[in-house]
């Protein structure tokens, strides 16, 4: 059941695809939610609060919200019973994303911070085969200070990590370093592009030129690297969406919190899928082996730029949500 302040943040999510700026809420507003089917059901009690999901096709790996142990559930695709758990850690602080790796695995982000007090996160390539599998823990920070985040991105042919930060004044993409270690010191991220506020997931589509990110309420698609916005559509109703998952063959998957809960299988307007990177553009994760150029800088994200409409959309959420907390405010008691 969400909390109050989760019930916050769900209000927050409906206005931010109206108030972020008019290429968003134009695409959010012209065709209402998307239409949804029912792919499965979770059955038991082990999964009760779906934040992260990877789909491969006959089997479905997901992980549980903040609470739970370092565990990697894998799901049956077609009946929604548990089939695996393989655990990968002695302990975890907040384990909230998952993303496909190469060669079967997938990665699990420790990211989530609701007090912005953690001095480092970490992330775990798994191996989800059942029982115990140790992996290593890669530290990361961030170059600005702590960070919420919910959603992990691996870029499917460079395997280079990206996290993004959960706020309603939009999230910040990170990247990791291309070489991660393990134990020691974390590794610094370096600040990649802004995107929308409020992300709870996300995912690169197999293409590897384009990402998508949801909130609880809508989905966004992304140019990479470029980060430039295609277009915004509005998710079916979930009790409180967070995961999202983009299979192989285009499959798009949402999972959402709490137990015995329906996996929703969606498709994409094609409006969506037609946006590139301009052509020249390099893939800033490639591998080089020279020193960037100014042409090279010139490509990537600016990220200190934003257009005065999101500007605008940020301070219109501002203002709702001081005025939603002080209704709040008011409906207490009178002495």
């Amino acid at each position: 059941m969400p909390t109050p302040h989760s019930r916050l943040l769900l209000a927050a999510a409906c206005l931010v695809p109206v108030l972020a700026g008019p290429s968003v809420a134009a695409s959010a507003a012209s065709g209402g939610r998307l239409p949804a089917t029912t792919l499965t059901t979770l059955q038991g009690d082990d999964v009760y609060e779906s934040s992260g999901l990877v789909d491969r096709g006959r089997i479905l790996y997901t992980i549980n919200d903040s609470g739970d142990a370092a565990v990697v559930y894998g799901v049956d695709a077609r009946t929604g019973e548990t089939v695996s758990r393989t655990s990968y850690a002695p302990s975890v602080h907040d384990v909230e994303a998952l993303a496909p790796g190469a060669d079967g695995t997938v990665w699990a982000g420790d990211i989530g911070d609701n007090r912005a007090d953690r001095d480092s996160i970490a992330v775990y390539r798994v191996r989800p085969v059942g029982g115990e599998q140790r992996a290593a823990a890669h530290l990361l920070r961030y170059p600005d200070g702590p960070r919420d985040a919910e959603t992990l991105l691996v870029q499917p042919r460079t395997q280079r990590v990206f996290v993004v930060s959960k706020s309603v004044f939009g999230g910040t993409v990170y990247v990791a370093p291309k070489r991660l270690t393990t134990g020691g010191t974390p590794q610094q991220m370096t600040v990649f592009a802004h995107v929308g506020g409020l992300v709870t997931d996300g995912t690169f589509l197999p293409d590897g030129r384009h990402v998508l990110l949801r909130t609880y309420t809508s989905a966004s698609v992304y140019t990479f690297p470029g980060f430039a916005l295609v277009g915004t559509v509005r998710l079916p109703e979930q009790p409180q969406g967070e995961g999202i998952s983009v299979s192989r063959s285009g499959r798009v998957l949402l999972s959402t919190e709490g137990v015995h809960t329906p996996v929703l299988q969606v498709r994409l307007p094609s409006s969506l899928l037609r946006g590139a990177p301009p052509s020249g553009q390099p893939d800033a994760t490639a591998p080089s082996t020279r020193a960037p150029s100014a042409a090279d800088r010139a490509d990537r994200p600016d990220h200190r730029r934003r257009d005065a409409g999101a500007w605008a959309g940020i301070a219109l959420v501002a203002l709702a949500l001081a005025g939603v907390a002080f209704l709040a405010s008011r409906r207490g008691p009178r002495r």
